[in-house]
C-alpha cells in the first residue's frame, strides 16, 4: 500500500523522477528490481562490539538484496563519498558484508578506484551510500557525473540505499550538519523522489523542529522522516513501506498546514527482527 499523499496502490511513473534527474529514457535491459527501488533510512551497521568499527549488516540489507531479486551472493557496493572515503569506515563495511554479500566500494579519494564507474554501478545489485556531509557528496557527485551514473543504475533496477546524508540525497533536500553544529536546510537533493526527508528524527533535538518549521514555512516541500532504526521503502517515487529494526520507532509524513505550521502522521514500520 502507499503511504502519504497519493493514491493508494498506485506507483509513479519515474520517467521524470525530479527536477535535477537526467532527462534520459529508461534503459533497456533486465531489471534486478522490477521497480526502481530506493530504501531511505536511519540504519546504521550493527555493533559487534569488540571496536568501534566491528560492524555486522543488519536485516536493512537483506531486506535490500531480496527487492533486488539477486539470485546469486548479493553484490553490495558501498559509497564513503559523505565522510571523504575514511579507510576505517570501509575496512568496517567490508567486515560487515563479506559473510552475506560480495562486497565492493567506489571512492573519490584521491581518485576513483575503478576504470569505469557507471558500468561498476550497473552490475551491483544493491548501492548502499554512507552518512556524513550530504552537501559535500552532492557537489562532488555532481562534479564527476555520479549522479548521472547513479541515476541510470536506479532506472536499471539496482536497489539504492543509504542511512542519514545517504537518505537525504534522494530527495529535494532536509536538514543537515554540513554546514556545522547548528543544523541548516539543503535543497539542492538529487530530487528523484519529490518529498523533502529528516533523519535521526528521535535523537537529534534539533532534528524535528527544523524540519517542522522548514515545511511550515515552504522551505522545505512536504516529506518523510525516519526515527533511528527506521527505513521507507520507495518503490518508483512512491512510500510502499516503512521498516524497523528495532521496537519502539516510527517515522513520519509532515506537511504544511495552518498558519505556517507543520501537520505530523505518525507511519508505525514492519518489524524486520
Amino acid at each position: 500500500m502507499i503511504l502519504g499523499p497519493s493514491t493508494p496502490g498506485a506507483v509513479c511513473d519515474v520517467s521524470m523522477a525530479g527536477a535535477s534527474g537526467p532527462n534520459r529514457a529508461p534503459m533497456v535491459g533486465v531489471m534486478p528490481a522490477d521497480v526502481p527501488t530506493i530504501i531511505a533510512t536511519s540504519i546504521g551497521f550493527d555493533s559487534r562490539g569488540r571496536d568501534r568499527f566491528d560492524w555486522d549488516a543488519g536485516p536493512i540489507f537483506d531486506l535490500a538484496a531480496d527487492l533486488s531479486g539477486a539470485e546469486r551472493t548479493p553484490r553490495v557496493c558501498y559509497l564513503g563519498t559523505a565522510t571523504g572515503d575514511n579507510s576505517m569506515l570501509i575496512a568496517g563495511v567490508y567486515s560487515a558484508l563479506t559473510t552475506r554479500f560480495h562486497p565492493s566500494h567506489v571512492e573519490l579519494f584521491s581518485m576513483p578506484n575503478v576504470a569505469d564507474v557507471g558500468e561498476h554501478f550497473l552490475a551491483q545489485d544493491v548501492i548502499w551510500v554512507g552518512g556524513g556531509s550530504v552537501a559535500n557528496l552532492l557537489a562532488l557527485w555532481r562534479l564527476h557525473g555520479w549522479d548521472e551514473y547513479l541515476y541510470d543504475a536506479w532506472r536499471a533496477g539496482v536497489v539504492l540505499g543509504g542511512v542519514s546524508a545517504g537518505s537525504i540525497c534522494w530527495h529535494l533536500g532536509g536538514t543537515t550538519d554540513s554546514f556545522g553544529p547548528e543544523l541548516r536546510p539543503v535543497t539542492n537533493g538529487l530530487g528523484w523522489l519529490p518529498y523533502s526527508n529528516g533523519v535521526h528524527y528521535d535523537s537529534e533535538p534539533q532534528r524535528r523542529p527544523l524540519f517542522h518549521r522548514l515545511i511550515g514555512d515552504g522551505t522545505l516541500p512536504a516529506g518523510y522522516a525516519t526515527d533511528d532504526g527506521v527505513g521507507l521503502v520507495y518503490r518508483g517515487t512512491e512510500v510502499v513501506e516503512a521498516v524497523a529494526d528495532r521496537p519502539g520507532c516510527s517515522a513520519y509524513f509532515v506537511k504544511a498546514g495552518p498558519d505556517d505550521r507543520a501537520v505530523e502522521t505518525v507511519i508505525e514500520p514492519r518489524r524486520l527482527r
